[in-house]
């Protein structure tokens, strides 16, 4: 008899180990979009739109044997999920995927690619006719906004403000000179301990219009932190069912990533309450151990994968296709990575190859 594996959340996690489980089970994914995105991607499909049809990938490639639900989940239980539609999907394993929510264009916000790729190319429309772009946040995804706009627009003016006052706190020194380094060689204007006195006129991606000044400013949203996606509180509302966070009792040498007291129910991603930063990169890492252990029940077998985040911070912090920074753990601690490196592994076309694989398309042009 085939086990039932149902998925809530179709992003880097939980499309992975959606695919890793097609041919050994029954699985259900469920997710409201009808195509996963490649957010890594959203902010290059903004700068160029002809571009921005590499991040969509519908979901109907994925399985070969199991099914994807558009729907969301309205409460999630230990024996399944209900959805937003009234409809109920009982479940032998539950992996829980919602990921998180980040400002737009951090993350596309519309459900279906063709509103998605409607809103990009409105904001890039915007962003066009722009003289001056402020972006609020200079973490990771601020500063790869600003590095894709100087890309597309050299002669553009791009400033960055942040209430902190410095870059990338916590990594190497030398990382964060040449960041700032090649910032500066791009012309990107930081303004470090400042903040808005005021919010900006305009929304999101919109000009500043006004009668005495013509629309020459684009905003940008906030770009510092991303919080749980509606479907994720769900899960936090089903605690009182008896879903909890993820076991950490034993130490993160021994995590499984299952939810304390339900062997069959795991969470993944941006969910979890794993001390390290919220990545595809550990999501992905995350699925890997998740589908392991999975499958060693499927074989009635005790589950082994275990998941230990990094005791060194990691990140690839593009600047354009050419440009960037990065850090990488090693067994003597954190090292820089050249700059090449930044590109081969994700500026050149930020790792839309291997999501093409995944999902058995060929990239598109638009």
């Amino acid at each position: 008899m085939n086990h039932t594996v149902v998925v809530i959340g179709g992003g880097y996690g939980g499309s992975m180990v959606a695919k890793a489980l097609d041919a050994e089970a029954d699985v259900v994914l469920v997710d409201p979009r009808d195509a996963f995105v490649h957010s890594a991607g959203s902010l290059r499909a903004l700068a160029q739109p002809d571009w921005a049809g590499n991040i969509f990938f519908p979901y109907g490639t994925l399985l070969t044997r199991g099914t994807v639900i558009r729907d969301r989940a309205a409460s999630v239980d230990p024996r399944g999920v209900t959805l937003a539609s009234g409809g109920r999907v009982e479940a032998d394993h539950l992996v829980l995927a919602t990921g998180s929510s980040y400002s737009y264009p951090g993350k596309p916000t519309a459900d279906a690619r063709d509103d998605a790729l409607d809103d990009l190319r409105r904001t890039h429309k915007e962003l066009a006719g722009a003289q001056h772009v402020l972006i609020t946040g200079a973490g990771p995804v601020g500063l790869e906004l600003a590095g894709e706009i100087k890309d597309a627009w050299p002669h553009k003016h791009v400033t960055v403000v942040d209430p902190g006052t410095e870059l990338l706190p916590g990594f190497r020194a030398d990382v964060r000179a040449d960041l700032h380094r090649q910032l500066d060689e791009l012309g990107v204007r930081l303004r470090l301990g400042s903040r808005l006195t005021t919010p900006p006129t305009s929304g999101p991606g919109r000009s500043r219009r006004s009668p005495s000044r013509p629309p020459t400013e684009r905003t940008s949203p906030p770009t510092s932190g991303s919080g749980p996606t509606g479907c994720a509180s769900t899960a936090t509302t089903s605690r009182t069912a008896g879903s909890r966070r993820p076991r950490h009792a034993a130490g993160p040498r021994h995590r499984d990533l299952a939810v304390e007291g339900y062997d069959h129910v795991y969470a993944i991603g941006d969910l979890t309450d794993v001390a390290e930063a919220k990545m595809a990169l550990h999501a992905t890492r995350h699925a890997e151990v998740v589908a392991r252990n999975i499958s060693a029940r499927l074989r009635g077998e005790q589950p082994t994968a275990t998941y230990r985040p990094s005791p060194d911070p990691v990140i690839l912090l593009p600047l354009g296709p050419r440009g960037g920074v990065g850090q990488f753990p090693s067994p003597d601690g954190p090292v820089a990575v050249p700059v090449s490196t930044v590109s081969e592994y994700k500026g050149a076309d930020l790792g839309i190859a291997r999501y093409a694989e995944l999902f058995g398309k060929e990239k598109t042009d638009a």
